[in-house]
């Protein structure tokens, strides 16, 4: 697993974007599985189940918020449903879906390291 924290950039404010081990915990624990979880979100010739795609953005957006305040002097507070329906509506489902999955498929390679451990 590879922890790397991007941001989506919509207008003039960032949010960042993680997806390790916490996020994969909340996902677990709703869906059953990543691999379920997946299937939901996956944007390859069907439609998206919204609500399983705002639920990983709002972990992902949040699990950032809270590791870059573990170092920021002002604290950002963590957002709601409500406010991410609002960000994937700006980004766009289809360009959302896309970078979650990238996202996921980034931070789940197995790094040649690990594999000759």
């Amino acid at each position: 697993m590879i922890e790397k924290l991007k941001h989506l950039k919509i207008g003039e404010k960032e949010y960042p974007v993680i997806f390790n081990l916490n996020v994969m915990e909340k996902i677990q624990e709703k869906y059953g599985s990543i691999e379920k979880w997946g299937e939901l979100t996956d944007n390859k010739g069907k439609e998206v189940n919204i609500g399983a795609l705002k639920f990983g953005v709002l972990e992902m957006i949040n699990e950032g918020i809270d590791i870059e305040n573990e170092d920021a002097e002002e604290k950002r507070k963590f957002l709601t449903d409500k406010q991410v329906g609002r960000i994937i509506t700006d980004f766009g489902v289809q360009k959302i879906a896309e970078k979650v999955n990238t996202t996921v498929i980034e931070s789940t390679k197995v790094e040649e390291n690990e594999k000759n451990a």
